[in-house]
Order: structure tokens, then sequence, then C-alpha cells
């Protein structure tokens, strides 16, 4: 299931910087989320885990299946969201995974993914929206006025916005440094920069869901890229310093404006 993916020149040294000793593994098969067996089949590669269990009350009663089992006591890896590379700190060291959906993508772009998750994975963040919202995000969903599908859709966008505005000033930094992924980063920025250009009125007119432009927009703040309306609202020093208590409070002023 797991092949070690071996990092080189500006690869290597984001994860001697940011992720020292992190394992970087090619995945066999695509997967949301990994069965508990297969998570525990990395064993014999780390040196430990250290599985999460969050509380019952931090999950609305009509969250998606995978959230709650999530928050439960199964060995959890991998969830909904997570994109060609996802990243868990319950192994000891990290552990990296790279799925097999981005076979034939660009080899620059692939290394940018890997680089954003060495650096995510460095900062000693939760490495899902539920340990960041923690006990509250049941306001979040009483906020919206969304399906649980798409509260969580919104949720992980919110926290992918949250970790933008923490990882943008590392990838800025990389222009001397590190040119190749520097280059990827600007160029995964403009490419999506046109995708966002009509993305207020698509919602309006219904052609994409809430949930869907909040997915797209939020991924544009670790670009450093102009976000429309309402979505510029998060890319802000207020909701880096604030998070979770700041995103809810913005879930429910756009909700209530797009009410009247």
């Amino acid at each position: 299931m797991f092949e070690s993916r071996e990092l080189t020149g500006e690869l290597a040294s984001v994860r001697d910087e940011h992720t020292p000793d992190a394992l970087v593994l090619d995945c066999e098969r695509d997967f949301e989320t990994l069965d508990p067996a297969v998570a525990e089949s990395l064993g014999p590669l780390v040196d430990g885990f250290d599985p999460l269990t969050y509380p019952d009350e931090w999950v609305p009663p009509d969250a998606p299946d995978a959230l709650e089992r999530y928050a439960g006591d199964a060995f959890t890896i991998g969830m909904p969201g997570d994109g060609g590379v996802a990243w868990t700190a319950q192994t000891s060291p990290p552990t990296i995974l790279v799925k097999p959906r981005l076979r034939g993508s660009p080899d620059a772009f692939v290394e940018f993914l890997l680089a954003d998750a060495l650096v995510e994975a460095g900062l000693g963040f939760p490495e899902h929206f539920l340990g960041f919202f923690e006990a509250t995000y049941p306001d979040l969903d009483s906020a919206t006025p969304l399906d649980p599908a798409d509260t969580y859709q919104l949720a992980a966008a919110l926290y992918d916005a949250y970790l933008g505005l923490h990882t943008r000033e590392t990838f800025t930094a990389w222009r001397e440094e590190r040119p190749r992924l520097h280059d990827a980063w600007v160029d995964a920025g403009e490419r999506l920069e046109p995708r966002l250009a009509d993305l207020s009125n698509e919602v309006t007119t219904g052609d994409t869901s809430f949930a869907a432009a909040a997915e797209l927009a939020c991924s544009g703040v670790k670009h450093a890229i102009d976000l429309p309306t309402p979505f510029g609202a998060l890319d802000t020093k207020a909701y880096r310093e604030y998070g979770a208590e700041y995103a809810i409070e913005w879930a429910t002023k756009t909700f209530e404006k797009l009410d009247r």
C-alpha cells in the first residue's frame, strides 16, 4: 500500500527546515479515509502512533458519518477534502501521503503540493478542521442554512484559508532560496485567479453552491490573490489572530446578508 518517496533538492530542504524526519509515502490506491487496519499498517514504517479522539459534543448529531468516525475511537487518517496529498501528525514522525490521483500532473505542481503539506505539518496546527473549531463546530453548523455535507465542505475551506494565512509568508520567501517551488506556487495562483473572477455571480445565480465557492476561494488565500465577495473578509489579520471565533462570526454575518 505504501512506498517511500525520496525527496531531493528544494523539497528535501523544505522537509529539513519545517518537518525534520517526516515520512513521505506514495500510496498504491486512492482514498479519502484509510481503513483503520490499513492506517495501522504504517506501524513498521514509523516510530509510533498518537491517535486522535474528540468529545462527542463537538460533532453535531446530523454530521457526516466520516466526521463522526474521525472524532471517535477508530484510528483515522485522511478525510474528505484532503486532496491529492494528505498529512497526519498521528504518527511519529509526521507522515505525508501522496495519492495516485496525481499521476500525470506536472512535476512542479506535485512538488508544490508536497511542499505545502510539509510546511503545514510543521506549523503545529491541527491536521483537520475539527481540531481547529473544537467545541465551536456546532456553532458554525447553527450559523449556516447549509446541509451537513455542505457545512463540512465550508468548514474545511475556512480552515484551509486559516492555514494559508500562515503558510504564504513562507512561500513568498522562497523566491531566492527555492525558485522552482516559488514559481510553482505563483503558477498555481495564476491558474486559480480566472476561476475566481465570476465566482460571486455564480453563487448568486445558483450555478455554484456556496460551499463549493468557498472551497475554491479559500484555496486562494495561500497564493495571496484577491478573493471575491464575501470571501475577501477571510484574508485578514483578524482571521489569523482570532481563528475559529472569527470564522463563525463571518459565517453568521454572511448568511444573514444572503437571506435578505
